[in-house]
């Protein structure tokens, strides 16, 4: 049942942002768990020795897109982003066997590429490793996904559904796992899909920018960029595919000391903007990759010339969001970013004859969350 971010056509991004309920003013947000804290763990596979009671019946879950390595921090830093993303809705089912998992439904317009299998299927590989640490034997759960990220587009569409299924059934079982421990769930899902990296399970759970300190134990910090302050990203996605395995094999094997001392200072410029609340040095330490960028930008047609129009339109900064095609870049401002946005999708047709859609979305906070429940 389900194989959710596997190889598939790019298709462009084409939601619009109020049909997420929780852009609705008079909607509040119910975070499942607050995480503003380094966290370590030497256990990689925790299990509650007492199954815990359901207090819910059902319960839906919202995770958001992401931004993975922001330039040089690949595999090791990403942020969360608010207005798109992946619903996911679980409910008890008493006609399936005990400890069973089921995906009734898959809609969204993916839908058709993906798998019913919950051993095929990123949210069902999620959902049934939060069930393992959880030790529930006594109940069988139904999913549904409703994806609202295309596959294959650089913005966490993987981890998006892994983590809101992960979430729902912490969730449905009063929230016993920690957002660690929920990011180990996903982490099973993503090692199936493009390899073990926690730079988009870890921010689509926990909100906000992450920082990944370790992966042998996973060690985690969240980075808290003021809430004063303005940051806005730019996302221009092109009708084109650009598979994380395929785009990972294309880096180099070896680097040379010289870019690793560089990329090292991009980085480290790069977390002390985040945390100043600095755009103008996010955006150029963001920009300065000089390891992954250069390998994969000449695959995404036209890429170079976007970036160039980004930074010419008045961006702080530009690069690939994840492995691509999305181009990421970042302003301190709506109006901006829409203007910055026209001439990236211009620069997308006219360097590289793809057609391209662009939103601009603000930092999200939060993370996974519950967004709706029907208590038991």
């Amino acid at each position: 049942m389900a194989s959710i971010c596997v190889q598939s056509p790019f298709k462009p991004i084409n939601i619009a942002p109020n049909s997420f309920p929780f852009n609705n003013p008079s909607y509040k947000v119910k975070p499942p768990f607050i995480c503003n804290f380094s966290l370590s763990q030497s256990k990689t596979q925790p299990t509650l020795t007492t199954e815990p009671t359901p207090i819910l019946t059902s319960v839906t879950t919202f995770a958001p897109a992401t931004v993975a390595n922001l330039g040089p921090g690949f595999d090791f830093l990403g942020c969360a982003v608010d207005g798109l993303g992946d619903f996911v809705s679980l409910s008890l089912d008493p006609s399936l066997p005990p400890g069973q998992l089921s995906i009734s439904s898959i809609s969204g317009n993916v839908s058709s590429k993906l798998s019913k299998d919950p051993l095929l299927n990123c949210a069902g590989i999620a959902a049934l490793a939060a069930m393992k640490l959880l030790n529930i034997r006594s109940v069988g759960l139904s999913l549904s996904l409703q994806k609202g990220l295309p596959l294959g587009s650089g913005l966490g569409s993987s981890a998006a559904s892994a983590a809101a299924a992960a979430v729902a059934v912490n969730s449905l079982f009063g929230s016993p796992l920690s957002p660690l421990e929920l990011v180990h769930a996903g982490l099973e899902s993503e090692a199936k899909v493009s390899g073990y990296h926690a730079d988009n399970i870890a921010p689509s759970i926990m909100g906000g920018f992450v920082l990944i300190k370790n992966y042998e134990p996973l060690d985690l910090m969240k980075l808290e960029f003021p809430e004063t302050n303005e940051l806005y990203f730019v996302l221009v996605s092109p009708e084109f595919e650009a598979p994380t395995k395929k785009m990972r094999a294309a880096l180099p094997k070896e680097i040379g000391m010289s870019h690793h001392i560089w990329n090292s200072s991009q980085v480290a410029a790069l977390v002390a903007a985040v945390l100043m609340g600095d755009v103008q040095g996010l955006g150029k330490a963001l920009s300065n990759d000089k390891i992954v960028e250069p390998t994969r930008a000449p695959l995404i047609p036209g890429m170079e010339g976007v970036k160039k129009a980004a930074i010419d339109g008045g961006a702080f900064g530009c690069t690939i969001s994840g492995a691509g095609p999305t181009a990421v870049a970042v302003i301190d401002g709506l109006e901006k970013g829409r203007v910055i946005g026209d001439r990236m999708v211009e620069a997308f047709w006219k360097e590289g004859g793809l057609k391209a859609t662009a939103v601009v979305q603000k930092l999200d906070r939060v993370g996974a969350r519950v967004v709706s429940s029907v208590p038991k």
